[in-house]
């Protein structure tokens, strides 16, 4: 992880649409549009109004959120800065490098939060405490 990156490398990209008269349509491709190679995609939905998702950071594993369905807050942090970016369009996404971390919160009601990661599931590659968060991005 690189403990330079901080909220401010967290970029909104408009991913393009291609419109249609019977709707639109966008695409992800890997080393098309995309910061990198999607290897796993998930997707949150029927957030209870007022639980908040994610709080937590990745070591290597790069994430770029869409709001698939309706609108939700990001809040991101590096131990330094904070910032909050707000989701509501399916073909814009948020992306998300190694080392920030990350809450979802706010979602409005049907919302979905797609997810598209650049590593498989592993447990050892997140920081969910987020004292040892700050512990770690302080000492890399």
């Amino acid at each position: 992880m690189n403990n330079n990156l901080s909220v401010f490398d967290c970029s909104l990209i408009d991913l393009g649409k291609t419109s249609f008269k019977e709707g639109n349509l966008t695409v992800v491709e890997n080393q098309g549009n995309f910061p990198f190679d999607v290897k796993r995609i998930f997707y949150l939905f029927d957030i209870a109004g007022g639980e908040d998702r994610g709080a937590h950071a990745h070591i290597k594993c790069h994430q770029f959120l869409i709001a698939a369905s309706g609108s939700f807050e990001v809040h991101l942090d590096d131990g330094k800065y904070k910032r909050q970016v707000f989701l509501n369009r399916p073909n814009i996404g948020l992306h998300i490098p190694p080392g920030v971390w990350a809450s979802e919160g706010n979602f409005s009601s049907g919302a979905i939060c797609l997810v598209l990661a650049s590593h498989n599931y592993d447990e050892m590659d997140y920081i969910r405490e987020y004292d040892f968060f700050l512990k770690f991005r302080n000492n890399g």
